[in-house]
């Protein structure tokens, strides 16, 4: 990833210390011990003691004070080291033009800034305070202050993101953790732990903004690409190079229009920061750096910024020839480099290089640290190349499925085509082996399809109707899902509800009126409570193929 060069306390606030609910050790385990499992300031456990005791003292839902730690850094502070936006601590404290929630936090706190930066109970109390204060610029009084979803507009504020679409996809996956719950394992071999938990997002003015779907401005916006919205954020964009990714251009300041030399390679990088935080870099004029594409952690979404023929400023000297791949993480830690994301990034490479004609090779799929003139080191030592090669050639490793369909057909032995790999992935996807996902229903597929409906408790018939569609479809995790929710669950739950209902139910990832009418038919024809909510009973439900 480029980098650009570069004690105030509330009324009725607690006093720590004495008043502690107990006294815990700050240290580290011994080499080789067991991790400390700590959910909430277990002995050992030095960093839940340091979420446990500033979400007291300022009054900060401690879950989702962890919560915004998790999806910055997944608690790591990187040793005191910058993020590309110049954040520091497990919290992300920044420090650039446009966002210096470091300088606030020293204020705020009386805090030195070397120690916010360095100090992870330091850096964690500096978060909490800065969300105190955004919260007490909301005029959240003591009761919505214990409502974690009263937050929702100080999170999209603490991103600092640059437009509201941006703002709200940080906000979202902070609380998508929040409501799947989330483990973290620290350099220090502390395991923190947040279960699932209830928090229904009040977003206020992110109500009605799309995620990562921005107004484009005119000079940036592709020619050939969907108009930009009218009003900020109301209509999704997907990119005109790339059809799976969404759209959200950088700024004009932030690349060349055009290029001066033809594409001959896709360099690889690593963002030292989260794939919002990222793109809303990308969209800041401060920033003068920018990557064509973003890859997401989780599960592989990627967003272009930059279109193809022009120069994005990723790689220095390789820039007038190469497309720039970023992927959402930090080069000292393999967490973030998931299935998904290699999958996706893999299939993104295959497609640049049948467009441009570019070798699969590693002469020409390189990193950011292997282009001439670059001191950069990302991807780093924890980026599997020899898999991500393999992904990119195809050698029995086939990209990521098509999942989303107006309707889903019924298979069986024999069947073929797009959805029998649909089929075939999520199969795979969930610990039933259906041999080569080919998209040829063979006997290896039919066994799976038994072994996956039995485990379920459905008819083990080998065929894949309505019933089983609906629990492959649904598989996964169940946080509860309500209107205005977005994100890959509520696009889970879309398919899923297309399968059961035998009618389209836009795919979109944003849980709108029409979705929630969805998911009222299903409840009402299932005999569940029609709230519209889907909840754990709901997703029972759906899981079992109802």
């Amino acid at each position: 990833m480029p980098r650009r060069p570069t004690a105030r306390r509330w009324p009725g606030a607690p006093v720590l210390g004495a008043l502690a609910t107990a006294a815990l050790l700050a240290m580290a385990p011994p080499a080789g011990a067991a991790p400390a499992d700590s959910a909430g300031g277990a002995p050992h456990a030095p960093v839940s003691r340091a979420f446990d005791r500033a979400a007291e003292e300022y009054q900060v839902p401690r879950d989702l004070l962890v919560a915004v730690g998790y999806g910055e850094t997944r608690l790591d502070g990187h040793g005191g080291e910058p993020s590309h936006a110049n954040g520091y601590g497990v919290m992300h404290l920044t420090d650039n033009p446009v966002h210096r929630t470091l300088a606030e936090a020293a204020v705020l706190t009386g805090e030195s800034e070397a120690e916010l930066r360095e100090d992870t109970a330091a850096n964690v109390r500096g978060a909490a305070a800065v969300l105190r204060s955004y919260a007490d610029e909301l005029d959240l009084d003591a009761a919505e202050r214990r409502d974690a979803g009263a937050w929702y507009p100080a999170v999209a504020r603490y991103g600092g993101a640059s437009d509201p679409g941006t703002a709200r996809l940080y906000a979202d996956a902070v609380y998508e953790f929040l409501s799947a719950g989330f483990s973290a394992l620290t350099p220090e071999g502390e395991r923190v732990t947040v279960g699932p938990r209830e928090a229904e997002p009040e977003r206020g003015r992110y109500a009605e903004v799309r995620p990562a779907a921005g107004p484009v401005p005119s000079a940036a916006r592709p020619a050939d690409a969907p108009d930009a919205p009218t009003t900020p954020d109301t209509t999704a964009l997907l990119s005109a190079d790339y059809p799976p990714a969404r759209w959200a251009a950088a700024h004009p300041d932030n690349y060349a229009a055009g290029r001066s030399a033809p594409i001959t390679h896709v360099v690889v990088h690593v963002t030292q920061g989260t794939y919002a935080g990222t793109i809303s870099w990308f969209r800041n004029p401060e920033a003068e750096v920018s990557a064509h594409y973003v890859v997401r952690s989780s599960d592989g979404e990627v967003t272009q910024t930059v279109r193809d023929r022009d120069t994005a400023w990723h790689a220095r000297s390789g820039n007038p020839y190469s497309v720039g791949i970023e992927h959402e993480g930090y080069v000292d830690d393999p967490a973030w480099f998931t299935d998904a994301m290699y999958r996706s990034s893999a299939a993104l490479t295959r497609h640049l290089t049948d467009r441009y004609d570019i070798p699969r090779d590693r002469a020409h799929i390189v990193g950011h640290h292997e282009v001439p003139g670059n001191t950069h080191t990302d991807p780093g030592p924890n980026w599997d190349w020899n898999r991500y090669m393999r992904l990119v050639r195809d050698d029995g490793a086939a990209a990521p499925a098509r999942l989303s369909f107006g309707s889903y057909d019924t298979l069986r032995s024999g069947s073929t085509g797009e959805q029998v790999r649909a089929a075939q992935q999520l199969l795979d996807d969930h610990g039933f082996d259906p041999g080569e996902a080919d998209g040829v229903f063979g006997p290896v597929t039919a066994a799976a399809v038994r072994a996956f409906q039995a485990n379920r408790g459905l008819t083990a018939d080998g065929v894949v109707g309505p019933r089983t569609w609906t629990a492959l479809l649904s598989a996964g995790a169940t946080p509860t899902l309500r209107q205005g929710a977005s994100g890959p669950a509520v696009e889970r739950l879309q398919r899923a509800l297309t399968a059961a209902l035998g009618r389209t139910v836009d795919i979109d990832g944003v849980f709108g009126p029409l979705t929630a009418a969805a998911v009222r038919d299903y409840q009402r024809g299932r005999g569940l409570a029609v709230d519209g909510t889907v909840g754990p009973r709901t997703w029972e439900a759906l899981q079992t193929g109802r």
